[in-house]
């Protein structure tokens, strides 16, 4: 029998608090496998569950500050491994999981992000061939959203500047990995949808590993590209690599460089269409004229049958004057076609940098990192520049600069 000596009564309250700083004390790092039920997503941002096994369960939360890092939805039926500590709720006596970290057993949380995502935009029909646009055959201005310290904008450049010098390009620097990647590549793309004057925009980089180009896997990228009014060519890492930024896009290049070979033709192919269409043209030309030639000897045959000799002779005439017409038009038609491309050829001429420099213009740049300087004020007095000449180039020390038009603006050494 127990005495009243030996009682140690503890109140309900008392109870709890002891078993909670028992249980919370000991577990207070770690790692529960389990399947997820009973999901629930609160409008708090918390994420509420249950994690399960065949013989027992236990409740556990997700606060917001945790999972707003989760690259993928937890469902129910998931295998999941989660680190957390284990708390007890005092007004209800109960003990939960407060999970830190949470991910799918079996499979990595970013390739399974990557598959929830593509399954999601491929049902709304973001992928439908028939969304696709065509590319402009003779873009005026093209549009590149990229790391402007990438290889990936250095390779584009070379091969357009190599395919058509001249080009006119609008480059949108953004950043192409980390946290802040997915939000400035799809700011860039509705900024530079709102523009007239481009006719394709490229998004790209260089290769990389799946955490590396995981910014063009975010679902703000996909959809800022299934928005974008321009065609968009995505074109991010290598031949292997494919993102969701890949089946959005109205064209996939397999490297930013193909992307380039892509979207700009080579000047000497355009020469070769405008040389195409005029043969086209005489072909066609020749063909009514051995037509009427023909027709005019049927009826010199019949002459006697059908019609007088004056007959015959107006047939004639009228043939001399297709004859006289077709030569006429030929050689208009050759005149225009080299007039067209002295145009092109002058215009080709006045855009090339060299040709700007060879009038007496120059280029500045700021040392070591030869950044082109637009401004004065970019460039701090004392500093080291370069200038590009025509022929040569000058290595020059800032002594002062005049930021504005006016010769009282000027700041020098003192």
């Amino acid at each position: 029998m127990v005495t009243e000596l030996a009682r140690h009564v503890y109140s309900v309250s008392a109870l709890t608090a002891e078993v909670k700083a028992v249980l919370e004390d000991g577990f207070s790092a770690i790692w529960v496998e389990g399947e997820v039920s009973n999901f629930k997503h609160h409008t708090s941002g918390h994420m509420y569950f249950t994690l399960k096994d065949a013989e027992a369960q236990i409740r556990a939360v997700m606060f917001r500050g945790n999972n707003r890092l989760l690259k993928f939805t937890p469902k129910d039926g998931m295998a999941v491994l989660v680190f957390g500590t284990v708390t007890v709720y005092e007004r209800r006596g109960e003990y939960q999981v407060n999970v830190e970290f949470l991910e799918p057993k079996g499979v990595g949380a970013l390739q399974l992000a990557f598959e929830q995502l593509k399954a999601t935009l491929e049902t709304e029909g973001l992928f439908d061939p028939a969304r696709k646009r065509p590319l402009p055959r003779l873009p005026r201005k093209i549009g590149i959203i990229t790391s402007p310290t990438g290889a990936a904008i250095r390779d584009m450049l070379t091969v357009i500047g190599r395919r058509f010098p001249g080009l006119a390009i609008l480059i949108s620097p953004v950043q192409v990995q980390g946290e802040t990647a997915a939000p400035e590549i799809a700011a860039a793309l509705a900024q530079l949808g709102r523009r007239s004057d481009l006719d394709v925009l490229i998004v790209a980089r260089g290769g990389g590993s799946l955490e590396d180009l995981w910014a063009f896997n975010e679902e703000i990228v996909a959809r800022a590209i299934a928005r974008s009014p321009i065609p968009v060519i995505s074109a991010v890492g290598h031949e292997t690599d494919v993102t969701i930024a890949d089946f959005v896009a109205d064209l996939r290049a397999s490297t930013p460089s193909a992307a380039a070979e892509l979207v700009v033709a080579q000047r000497d192919e355009l020469r070769q269409r405008v040389d195409e269409l005029l043969g086209r043209a005489l072909v066609a030309m020749e063909s009514a004229l051995t037509a009427r030639r023909a027709r005019v000897q049927m009826l010199g045959r019949h002459l006697g049958v059908l019609s007088p000799v004056a007959q015959v002779r107006r047939q004639a005439e009228r043939l001399e004057g297709l004859r006289q017409r077709l030569f006429a038009w030929w050689g208009l038609a050759r005149m225009l076609r080299q007039e067209r491309l002295k145009v092109l050829a002058g215009k080709l001429e006045m855009l090339s940098p060299l040709s700007i420099l060879a009038r007496g213009y120059s280029i500045c740049f700021s040392l070591p990192d030869r950044h082109i300087l637009k401004a004065a004020a970019e460039i701090a007095v004392g500093s080291e520049v370069a200038v590009r000449l025509h022929r040569g180039e000058l290595r020059c020390l800032v002594q002062g600069a005049l930021p504005g038009t006016h010769p009282e603006g000027w700041v020098g050494e003192s």
